[in-house]
């Protein structure tokens, strides 16, 4: 099958590798020329330090470079079996570029789009065959990120979904079911690991290193939440939680944190532009954290309790199953353990408590607990059946 892809940033460019790595001819496409160039010479640089470490040799080298055409314009697509969208997150730019793909590739195509946040049904009403679009999340970055999230629109047919499943594992990922609700999974169960850090600073209980350091060495997250802001970049990860708290129709839950906009605002992007949260200009002072561990654990036990409140709640909806909830965030973010794995071990009722204790503490919705944990507690059941 030939694979087509749209976009050629980090992650089209990615996929485009993971495809071609599966055997596949891959057309990468992108109107922007420079953008491009750009593109083919990055994908180089990486097939080329693979090769020095060992992981590829030579000849597959450039057997992987060779299977990816580098397009400026969709007219290679006709005979495509897959096109992946991979492009900036703005609806009516997806819908058009949707309704173009229709006029050349053929009806049996399925088109996919990598949305992390936007409505996939939406962006299939563009199609006059809204069956055959489905959504592809991949993780950045893709070559490396064993996850991958399939989003059905209510449209899709279910044959499109067991081959985009299929293709997909056959690539050597591993893919979640998530139903087309805002942030699909991971960017919506994840939310509370930065909007909590978020405000447990604001309120002026801990600094960022400190909030950093309680959920690394106590949690045992790979990465605290501002240092992984600033990795992936506060304007990118801000948009993010401003798409998922509009898309919930402004529920608490989901309320971004003035000090990401501000952050944004005055170009404190992160890594990329060499000053976020952190420093990370050169000869910059290391800002060591508050290793009081009363201070740590309560922390940790306030975000870890919101984050599985929301894999708790994202199960009561029927967003995805118990095993693909806790296989996303597992896989797909590096939590140290599945979360509702973790509210089992914890003990339901005490996940329970904490988050009653937050919201007697300051009456805000954000702090509801779901229906199902209570529910649970008081049946006295466990999300997982232990022999």
């Amino acid at each position: 099958m030939k694979i087509g892809i749209i976009g050629s940033g980090s992650m089209g460019s990615g996929i485009a590798q993971v495809a071609a790595t599966a055997g596949h001819e891959v057309y990468l496409c992108d109107k922007n020329p420079e953008a491009l160039v750009k593109a083919r010479d990055k994908l180089l640089k990486i097939l080329n330090r693979l090769v020095e470490k060992g992981r590829l040799d030579d000849q597959e080298s450039k057997a992987i470079f060779g299977r990816i055409y580098f397009k400026p314009d969709f007219d290679s697509f006709g005979d495509c079996g897959l096109v992946i969208e991979a492009i900036i997150e703005n609806l009516k730019i997806k819908k058009s570029v949707f309704k173009e793909l229709e006029s050349i590739v053929s009806k049996e195509t399925i088109l996919a789009t990598n949305t992390s946040s936007l409505s996939v049904a939406a962006i299939a009403a563009a199609c006059e065959n809204a069956d055959r679009v489905i959504g592809i999340h991949f993780f950045n970055p893709a070559p490396l990120m064993k996850l991958v999230e399939i989003i059905p629109a209510i449209q899709t047919s279910e044959k499109v979904v067991q081959k985009s499943s299929e293709l997909i594992q056959s690539w050597g990922k591993l893919t979640v079911l998530a139903k087309d609700t805002p942030g699909f999974i991971v960017n919506r169960v994840a939310r509370p690991f930065y909007g909590e850090a978020l405000r447990i600073y604001e309120e002026g209980i801990a600094d960022f290193a400190t909030i950093d350091w309680a959920m690394t060495e106590l949690g045992g997250f790979r990465m605290g939440p501002f240092t992984l802001m600033d990795y992936i970049g506060n304007d990118v990860n801000y948009i993010v939680t401003e798409t998922v708290f509009t898309a919930f129709y402004f529920d608490p839950r989901y309320k971004p944190a003035f000090t990401q906009k501000r952050y944004s605002e005055a170009g404190y992007l992160g890594r990329k532009s060499g000053r976020g949260y952190y420093d990370y200009s050169d000869g910059a002072e290391k800002v060591l954290p508050n290793k009081e561990e009363a201070l740590g654990n309560q922390i940790k036990d306030r975000i870890v309790a919101m984050l599985i409140n929301e894999a708790a709640d994202a199960l009561f909806l029927n967003v995805a199953s118990a095993k693909d909830i806790d296989l996303a965030m597992s896989k797909g973010v590096n939590y140290p353990k599945g979360l509702l794995a973790w509210a089992d071990e914890i003990g339901i009722q005490t996940c329970i408590d904490r988050l009653d204790h937050l919201y007697h503490e300051y009456h805000e919705d954000r702090y509801r607990c779901s229906p199902l944990l209570r529910r649970m507690a008081k049946a006295g059941k466990t999300f997982y059946h232990y022999a």
